[in-house]
């Protein structure tokens, strides 16, 4: 079967469902089209950004917009991702219950429904927000989706490196939000995304290396030796830890907030490289759980200590 028939088939035919579904199932389906996780992650670094930017406490109604038009972007791009992967969906694991595998929903509706959106999402941001941040947010949609799913994530190792970028732009979006530009600390936020996403993934796929291989994705653990992956993540968490550290200077929030990057990027730093010594698929998967503790405490600490600072 060649990619296209792959394509063409699954979702349409291969999908079927045994029974027609319910609304709240179809609208169980339509939400798992979004990947509602990975919105929460990007949410959690917009807030926090959004403190930072305003050097005050931003109004309520401009962070819900911006987080709604957000959370509308990242989930059309998500929404689109499924419909163009929903052949290798179907081979892995880990994917094979999503809505377009089953037949829950038919491509044509995912990808009317994921166009429609993005559309909201500019709509929502450039008549409420600013135009900036609603080309940001669509921006990104269309890096991950044109970029990262379409072309570097089954051609080469470096996909989630460079596709990784699209889900740092939230921050971006946060930034922009509250200001209207982006400045050199929004460049660094933006920086601090960017380098945590490759060990996060990768530690994931870890995991998962036969899921990627039998559906031949080229993710870097189902392509290299461990050894070698492991000298990667903990490279890119090194330079992470780094970069973390020139955030506080560069957003002006003090000694306090630099102690906290210095202890948090050091135990990241350190999960990482326990992978040395033991590369197996449940050590993995806790450093893929911690980097999104890190992750986590790192934004909230930052937003905390924004609001301390500049109330």
């Amino acid at each position: 079967m060649t990619e296209m028939d792959a394509h063409a088939g699954i979702g349409d035919a291969g999908g079927e469902l045994l029974a027609p579904l319910g609304w709240t199932e179809r609208a169980k389906a339509y939400v798992a089209l979004t990947k509602p996780r990975i919105i929460e992650l990007l949410l959690v670094t917009t807030i926090p950004t959004m403190f930072v930017a305003s050097r005050r406490l931003p109004s309520a109604g401009l962070v819900a917009l911006t987080l709604a038009g957000g959370a509308l972007a990242a989930g059309g791009a998500n929404a689109m991702n499924m419909v163009y992967d929903r052949d290798i969906d179907a081979i892995m694991e880990r994917t094979r219950s999503r809505p377009l595998v089953t037949g829950a929903i038919s491509p044509r509706a995912a990808l009317t429904f994921a166009v429609a959106l993005e559309v909201a999402s500019f709509l929502l941001l450039y008549t409420t927000v600013n135009l900036l941040s609603a080309v940001l947010a669509v921006s990104a949609t269309a890096f991950y989706v044109g970029v990262y799913t379409m072309w570097l994530k089954r051609s080469s190792p470096q996909n989630i490196v460079i596709g990784g970028a699209a889900g740092a732009v939230p921050v971006l979006v946060g930034w922009s939000a509250v200001t209207g530009r982006v400045s050199p600390a929004a460049l660094v936020l933006f920086g601090i995304v960017f380098l945590w996403t490759p060990p996060h993934f990768w530690a994931l796929a870890v995991r998962y290396r036969d899921d990627y291989a039998a559906a031949s994705v080229p993710m870097l653990p189902a392509v290299v030796d461990l050894p070698k992956v492991v000298r990667r993540i903990v490279a890119y968490a090194a330079v992470l830890w780094a970069l973390s550290v020139v955030l506080s200077p560069v957003a002006h929030l003090g000694p306090v907030f630099l102690a906290i990057t210095v202890v948090l990027g050091g135990a990241f730093f350190w999960k990482t490289w326990s992978l040395r010594t033991d590369a197996s698929p449940k050590r993995a998967m806790q450093v893929f759980g911690f980097s999104i503790t890190y992750l986590t405490l790192l934004f909230f600490a930052m937003g905390i200590t924004a609001v301390v600072r500049h109330p």
